[in-house]
């Protein structure tokens, strides 16, 4: 099905098309080595040979007066001690995030990447760094039609699909556990310039300068939301969080409902007992308190799962 001809207003990182990285220049066309002589290679083996004659001849010699005065002479050993241990090195511990933007699980010290997610990826498959540029993933069924529009966008080069992309964060948005509480509030997503929100899916890298932008350090394992945009890790798209027990799909909908509560004007809150659904706006990744992990702000009876307001 052929994309629709209306674009955003680029940018230096949004393209419609992917863009292929420019190809490495060749490498050569320095001059020639020029090989040794043969006559300077033989002289010099010469040489070599002599000399370790003449050290071979001197190390028996040494041998030979060591071993004599061995036998005048009883010396004591000395045990050896092990080996000494390599101090640690010291980690200088991550600085927090700035206040001028919400970051999501903005923890001090964020915990270790999940070693495989959903369909078996493993973290090592995960590429560090993108090309840097977009591509915007076609409007869906309600780009006509009331709604607050929003736009998708994956970065190129980093085998996600920005349609399958954008039809997940779709099926979160009209959940009626999600923000739209049953059609209290309704998204549209569009390919243009018209949007309100901007939903980025990038590398660790690419998130780490955009958030960067913001004055906010996600230190290459978690996402942010700077004014209309928000940057989802890829890591944290892929693998889900060590903390949050669920599949990695409810993972998702965890990121995009705690960035549009950011973006909707919500900000953090807490654990409000033990055994009770972790609130939406809550930064599971830093630990659950004592709650049970959830994805949603609202449950099925269409009652807010809330908590403590913390900073």
């Amino acid at each position: 099905m052929p994309r629709p001809t209306a674009l955003p207003t680029p940018d230096k990182d949004t393209f419609r098309l992917r863009a292929l990285p420019p190809r490495a220049p060749s490498a050569g066309g320095g001059a020639p080595v020029a090989p040794r002589s043969r006559s300077a290679a033989r002289s010099r083996l010469r040489r070599r040979q002599r000399s370790r004659r003449r050290v071979a001849a001197f190390a028996v010699l040494t041998l030979a007066v060591l071993a004599g005065a061995a036998l005048l002479v009883a010396r004591p050993g000395a045990d050896g001690g092990g080996p000494v241990d390599a101090a640690p090195a010291a980690t200088a511990p991550a600085g927090g995030p700035d206040n001028a933007a919400e970051p999501l699980d903005d923890a001090p010290a964020p915990p270790p990447t999940p070693s495989a997610g959903e369909g078996g990826t493993d973290a090592e498959e995960i590429p560090e760094a993108g090309h840097g540029t977009f591509t915007v993933a076609r409007a869906g069924v309600t780009k006509k039609g009331k709604g607050s529009p929003y736009r998708v966008e994956v970065e190129d080069g980093i085998d996600v699909d920005p349609d399958r992309a954008a039809e997940e964060i779709a099926a979160v948005l009209a959940d009626p556990r999600g923000w739209g509480h049953g059609g209290e509030r309704t998204f549209r997503q569009v390919a243009d310039d018209s949007a309100g929100l901007v939903i980025r899916i990038a590398t660790p890298a690419t998130t780490d300068r955009m958030c960067g932008a913001y004055g906010l350090k996600t230190r290459g394992e978690v996402n942010c939301r700077g004014g209309e945009k928000v940057m989802v890790n890829l890591k944290r798209w892929l693998l889900g969080s060590p903390q949050f027990d669920g599949p990695v799909a409810e993972y998702r909908a965890l990121i995009v409902n705690h960035e549009v509560g950011h973006w909707l004007g919500r900000g953090h809150e807490t654990c409000p007992g033990k055994g009770r659904p972790a609130p939406a706006m809550m930064q599971q990744i830093d630990g659950l308190k004592g709650c049970v992990a959830n994805a949603w702000p609202y449950d099925a009876q269409g009652r807010y799962l809330g908590g403590p307001k913390v900073p």
